[in-house]
């Protein structure tokens, strides 16, 4: 296993998404904090397409630093639109990620299930920026409909996989809470829709212990289809993304079961929205270092 830098760095320290200008300072500052393995993100179609513009700058920029990028996760929720021209169009920037991960030599693309078309009241989501512990209201409309969304979900999923196996890469999503796919049981439901043993899962640990989950059996279930592990810690109340070590997690059940499945992907330290952003990085790199 090797311990990696997740783009929350980034978003907490510099916004979301960060401007091109503000992903060097962000690069630069995860290398000053210990990290050889970093992740990119592409947050929509206008910053996917400025991180497209800059990707032979930012693979230098990486190299000068001795930094590997090991993860490219677009974020593109139209992918999961019940609009057919929006799912289109969400799917031919796929492509554009596929091209640059493919160009940083990503051994994953990673993507998100994003939330379900209702109309929220009040707080949404993930609606302008990462927030933690929000209290969610929904009006379902009398015309939406599950099986029709899950149709598309599976269609746009399957395609995206195809693509990524064409290219050489693993395609994986992690269960977030407020989602489409917010837990493991879900996520399986989708790997099984899928059918491909090329798409599995990113396991979240801040999101699954919020959602109650309990980790060392995620692991468990999800065994091979495991590609990749973001660590963060909360008290199981609130999806919040604190140093490992400093919630509730069975962090010694995580890793003996992931040590049984002989995992040997990149474990990714996912702290964000905290006043001590860096220090808790560093502590969460030394934690791990020792479990490891």
């Amino acid at each position: 296993m090797n311990i990696s830098c997740c783009w929350l760095y980034a978003i907490s320290k510099y916004g979301y998404p960060p401007s091109i200008e503000d992903t060097y300072k962000a690069l630069k500052a995860m290398k000053n904090l210990g990290f050889d393995y970093v992740e990119l993100e592409g947050v929509k179609e206008d910053n996917l397409r400025a991180v497209d513009r800059e990707k032979h700058a930012l693979k230098k920029f990486c190299e000068d630093q001795g930094l590997t990028v090991i993860n490219f996760c677009p974020i593109l929720p139209g992918i999961v639109s019940m609009n057919d021209r929006e799912r289109e169009n969400a799917l031919a920037l796929f492509d554009t990620a596929l091209e640059i991960a493919s160009f940083f030599h990503c051994p994953t693309i990673q993507l998100d299930s994003f939330v379900p078309p209702l109309e929220f009241v009040g707080e949404a989501p993930y609606k302008d920026m990462v927030h933690y512990g929000l209290k969610f209201q929904v009006k379902v409309d009398p015309a939406f409909s599950w099986p029709a969304l899950w149709e598309k979900v599976v269609d746009s999923f399957t395609r995206a996989n195809e693509k990524a196996k064409r290219g050489g890469m693993k395609l994986c999503l992690e269960p977030r809470v407020g989602e489409i796919i917010s837990n493991t049981d879900s996520l399986l439901r989708l790997m099984d829709a899928v059918d491909d043993e090329n798409f599995g899962a990113v396991l979240d640990t801040g999101h699954l212990n919020a959602q109650k989950e309990i980790l060392p059996l995620s692991v468990e279930k999800l065994g091979k289809s495991i590609f990749y592990v973001h660590v963060s810690d909360n008290d199981g109340k609130t999806n919040e993304h604190l140093a490992v070590g400093r919630g509730t997690i069975d962090w010694n059940g995580v890793f003996a079961a992931l040590k049984k499945h002989a995992f040997n992907g990149y474990v990714a330290v996912d702290v964000g929205m905290v006043e001590d952003l860096d220090e808790q990085y560093k502590e969460s790199l030394s934690f791990l270092e020792k479990m490891m």
